[in-house]
């Protein structure tokens, strides 16, 4: 670990669900290296959220074998005392939690017209009520320490769509807005919350149509390491707070929403009013970034 014995991360602990592969692994991996300690949450499940397995395990001996430290952990993130458990696993082996990654996820892609709602809840249940259990379980906690850091997953599928992808798709854009008020909320003691919307052949990635790569084999400009980089911006000392990353084969990005100029109909505006303004309402020439909220 030479490389890093002087890394702002030494001593640091931070949380990851759905490290037992992937993107997860990762990242996992790039804050051992640089001497944080390392809670590896996996289900070890099918990508389809089924099963179960002992994949957090294999990734804590990769970290100890490194000379690193971690525990596993193998809990839902979808079960409410399940991430709970996560948390008090992290408070019971080192006492603290500086950095919270939010990661875990699964799929169920159908086309909105054939998706059950069975389908539709797994889905959101584990991805964003996972993220809010396990991120509600930290939050005291950080807001004690006057200290925290924490990145929720979206993707570009949440941001800008994806066929097939209703449930994934919503459950990635409320990412956004919990950001949002976490990021308001946490900012007096402290805590930043930011979101990251990444690209990289995983496993999950590998099941969706028309995605021929091989997740144990990616090609380099695929690799899920190229998108860790962003994690730890994020979660680091002068990380931003409100801020959307897109990280994908060694390109990173900010995305922000924009809102154009308003036009002042008045009090007695009418459908017909607003319909004549149509282009102009329509028009982003004029757009210039909506900041988060008032952080006080």
């Amino acid at each position: 670990m030479g490389k890093y014995d002087d890394s702002e991360f030494q001593g640091k602990v931070a949380v990851i669900t759905g490290a037992g592969g992937g993107l997860g692994r990762s990242h996992a991996l790039e804050y051992a290296k640089r001497g944080a300690k390392v809670v590896v949450n996996d289900l070890g499940g099918s990508v389809d959220g089924t099963g179960a397995g002992d994949a957090a395990d294999a990734v804590v001996d990769e970290i100890k074998a490194m000379g690193g430290e971690a525990i596993a952990n193998k809990a839902s993130v979808s079960d409410r005392a399940g991430a709970k458990s996560i948390i008090d696993d992290c408070m019971n082996a080192f006492g603290r939690i500086d950095i919270l990654v939010n990661n875990a996820g699964i799929l169920r892609d159908r086309s909105f017209k054939k998706m059950s709602l069975d389908e539709w809840d797994i889905v959101l249940n584990v991805h964003l009520n996972g993220t809010a259990y396990v991120t509600h379980a930290a939050w005291p906690i950080m807001n004690e320490q006057k200290y925290g850091r924490i990145v929720l997953t979206s993707s570009g599928s949440g941001i800008y769509g994806n066929f097939g992808q209703a449930n994934y798709g919503a459950a990635k854009m409320g990412m956004l807005g919990l950001m949002n008020v976490l990021a308001l909320e946490g900012a007096r003691n402290n805590i930043r919350t930011n979101v990251l919307a990444p690209g990289a052949a995983t496993r999950m990635i590998s099941t969706m149509p028309g995605r021929d790569i091989d997740p144990n084999d990616p090609p380099p400009e695929s690799s899920p390491s190229l998108v860790s980089p962003a994690v730890l911006f994020m979660t680091s000392e002068n990380a931003p707070n409100a801020a959307v990353i897109n990280a994908s084969g060694g390109k990173y990005s900010r995305a922000q929403m924009y809102v154009n100029k308003p036009i002042n109909l008045g009090v007695g505006t009418e459908f017909e009013d607003l319909q004549a303004e149509a282009e102009t309402l329509m028009d982003l020439g004029t757009a210039k970034p909506r900041e988060t909220g008032r952080q006080s």
